[in-house]
């Protein structure tokens, strides 16, 4: 008989930030040779999530097996100075072996702050007994920081409450999320110069394209200019093969346009970034869960892809994105919701709607945007170990 090594035992919390969920770890918790990046480190998480699984189901792991649910976050007392924690997320794609470090999970972010109290990540000076705690995040993939408002009830984090989210199916407490400066740390929030571009795609099309770097790089397009109007459900782009194939081709051109790549080939090891949006103006439809959106109540609707896939709701960070496109006259974003200088937006996605708030100015002839915000919810689902054979 073959002799085999013990799975090793760590310590992990598995949360739900937002609309997303993942397996968080304190950095002095994984194993020693995972405590830098590189290969020991992304072949345990991949492991521990299930990956990769050319069955797409993660039966073996703790993922998902969708975007939203295949995700890893590190976190450690903070050395940078006036922040609390350092938060390092890692996107885990499901059917390769391979860990996107390129940017931020907005969504988990709300979960970040709960972790790092629960933790002792912050210093208990910091903490109210009952009230908000501001918990000061310095966000490692993108060298941004990022604000949570984290409820406090009898000095321990309050999870529970009334504030409805859509895309969770639950109410929670409401954890205010502030990102700080977001145009992302890989270049100008408009990297080519220009609020509307030509994304010119070979053996596709060309179209208008807003390109920005905030939350998150992302390339927006019109959803009539592609052949949709903007309030699609996943099926009708997720079961469509071809369709899953074009928008691959259009993100990865738009992140040549963008310069994040130097050809085409880079663009399949980096799936997390950009992400790809599709724009419309407010129109009348039912969410997943059946509730009825009215145009009324919708500045604008937005779909967007990610790791290849039309998102059950909006990733955090793209709404970041949304929101500060949203405030700057004559992106395809603002244009949809019908131009002019805005501080909100409100936007239908395919679970409902998000209210994201921008305050951006024109500095010099530059567009600058100084903070967006948005509410989510977080809550710990399971805490204690993962067990994961060595490999």
């Amino acid at each position: 008989m073959s002799m085999y090594a013990p799975q090793q035992k760590i310590a992990a919390t598995y949360m739900r930030g937002g609309t997303s969920k993942g397996l968080f770890f304190a950095l002095e918790d994984l194993p020693e040779a995972a405590q830098v990046p590189g290969e020991a480190r992304d072949k345990l998480l991949l492991r521990a999530i299930g990956s990769p699984d050319p069955y797409a189901k993660h039966t073996d792991g703790m993922g998902g097996a969708t975007s939203s649910t295949s995700k890893t976050v590190i976190l450690s007392k903070s050395d940078k100075s006036g922040h609390d924690v350092n938060y390092l997320f890692g996107q885990v794609a499901i059917d390769k072996p391979h860990i996107d470090w390129s940017g931020n999970c907005g969504n988990l972010t709300a979960a970040v702050g709960s972790f790092a109290i629960e933790n002792g990540l912050v210093n208990a000076i910091k903490l109210p007994e009952n009230g908000i705690a501001e918990v000061m995040i310095w966000q490692e993939n993108i060298q941004k920081t990022i604000i949570a408002h984290v409820p406090m009830t009898n000095g321990k984090v309050q999870e529970t409450g009334d504030f409805e989210l859509d895309g969770v199916t639950f109410p929670a407490a409401e954890v205010k999320v502030e990102f700080v400066d977001p145009a992302d740390g890989e270049g100008a929030l408009f990297p080519t110069g220009h609020l509307i571009d030509k994304l010119v795609v070979p053996g596709v099309g060309e179209f208008d394209a807003t390109f920005i770097n905030a939350g998150i790089p992302t390339i927006f397009l019109n959803a009539a200019d592609i052949g949709y109007t903007g309030v699609e459900q996943q099926e009708a782009i997720n079961g469509d093969p071809e369709a899953l194939s074009r928008f691959e081709t259009m993100r990865a051109y738009g992140a040549l346009q963008m310069g994040l790549i130097k050809n085409l080939g880079e663009a399949a090891d980096r799936q997390h970034t950009p992400k790809i949006a599709f724009v419309a103006p407010p129109a009348n439809y039912v969410s997943s869960s059946g509730k009825h959106i009215e145009a009324s109540d919708i500045d604008l609707s937005v779909r967007a892809l990610s790791m290849g896939k039309l998102h059950h709701a909006m990733m955090g960070t793209a709404a970041v994105a949304i929101g500060t496109a949203g405030s700057i006259p004559g992106t395809l974003v603002n244009l949809a919701a019908g131009g002019g200088e805005r501080k909100q937006v409100t936007f239908g996605h395919p679970s409902g709607t998000l209210c994201v708030g921008a305050t951006s100015a024109c500095v010099d002839g530059q567009w600058q945007v100084e903070k967006v915000s948005m509410s989510r919810s977080a809550r710990i689902l399971m805490e204690g170990f993962i067990r994961v054979p060595k490999v």
